[in-house]
């Protein structure tokens, strides 16, 4: 089974010229959702990763980060939008195609010197990871 035959694509969302890759169709498949886990399971497992903790970015990296931490015996913290964190946060604000966006993360969560492994389900621009980045590296730790 191929893992890109369960991703369906959305044209022109979430607006005209995008393509959107949704991973919905690919989760709710048993097998599939399986095969990705167990993917990257491997590919953490066998190769020189060096890492102590895995974040995810809201809300579909929670759902690859959380199962990854899982089966890899590592401890998972998330990365949240703006507001949505209950305790004292540090936040890092990121370009949009159409104006600017925050993401937090609690202030506690790293500690000087944790190396982290950075999930979300997919990259466009690359801004919301390099926003992760540099909050994670705001608060000591190594991505």
């Amino acid at each position: 089974m191929s893992i890109k035959s369960k991703i369906r694509t959305i044209k022109d969302y979430p607006k005209k010229g995008i393509m959107f890759r949704d991973i919905t169709t690919l989760i709710k498949d048993p097998v599939g959702f399986r095969l990705v886990i167990d993917s990257l399971t491997q590919r953490y497992i066998c190769g020189d990763h060096d890492f102590n903790i895995i974040i995810g970015i809201e809300s579909r990296g929670f759902i690859i980060g959380g199962a990854l931490s899982y089966t890899l015996g590592r401890g998972f913290i998330p990365i949240r939008k703006r507001g949505k964190l209950p305790a004292e946060v540090e936040s890092q604000e990121y370009e949009l195609e159409y104006g600017t966006d925050r993401i937090e993360i609690h202030k506690d969560a790293l500690k000087k010197g944790d190396r982290v492994l950075l999930i979300d389900d997919l990259l466009a621009t690359g801004g919301t990871a390099l926003a992760a980045a540099a909050l994670i590296e705001k608060l000591g730790a190594v991505v």
